[in-house]
């Protein structure tokens, strides 16, 4: 038998912080995504090396940064802070199961962000909308550079099938379950009955 929770506590709950640097992390995720597929796409298959995609890449680079150090911040802040404790009504695979999938997605996260940096070091394309150059990590190296660019591909498709887990995992929380999993982080999301 599982316990169950008060639905009026608030004890589960992320904090303001926590939930502004998730919801933050969602929409630049949203962002580059679609932007990193899609600019490649453009580039690399279409051999569109225009204005346009020159912006693209810039754009991509510039928010992929900014990620990148978001989410350092918030590793730093959940490491300082803590988190809330698990659902209550969760069994002990679903709370590992949410635990491997939280910290794998901060690893990757920051990986995915080094990556990209380290991949435009070694190409030679640090330059952002022409107004700006992102420190070197490396040396230029085209044949690197490549490797690292496969990588962060990789990656980005890991990073598709593990935010597919995340979001799966709490929409069936909400609608199967109808525990207060996704109320962690949306607060005033009414329980389900």
């Amino acid at each position: 038998m599982q316990p169950q929770r008060d639905s009026s506590s608030t004890d589960l709950v992320y904090s303001e912080t926590a939930r502004r640097l998730h919801w933050y992390t969602v929409l630049l995720v949203m962002v580059l995504v679609p932007l990193g597929f899609g600019m490649a796409w453009r580039g690399n298959t279409l051999n569109i090396w225009d204005d346009t995609t020159n912006r693209l890449y810039s754009l991509h680079k510039l928010l992929g940064f900014i990620l990148l150090w978001l989410v350092v911040y918030r590793l730093y802040y959940r490491l300082k802070n803590g988190a809330p404790p698990d659902e209550p009504t969760l069994l002990w695979w679903q709370k590992a199961a949410a635990h491997l999938t939280h910290w794998g997605l901060y690893g990757l996260l920051i990986v995915m962000g080094l990556l990209g940096w380290h991949g435009v070091s070694r190409y030679g394309a640090r330059d952002i909308f022409g107004v700006f150059s992102l420190p070197p990590l490396g040396g230029q190296d085209q044949a690197a550079a490549a490797t690292v660019f496969y990588l962060h591909y990789l990656g980005g498709l890991l990073l598709v099938a593990m935010l597919a887990a995340h979001i799966g995992g709490a929409l069936v929380h909400y609608f199967v379950f109808k525990d207060g999993v996704l109320g962690r982080m949306l607060p005033g999301l009414k329980k389900r009955k």
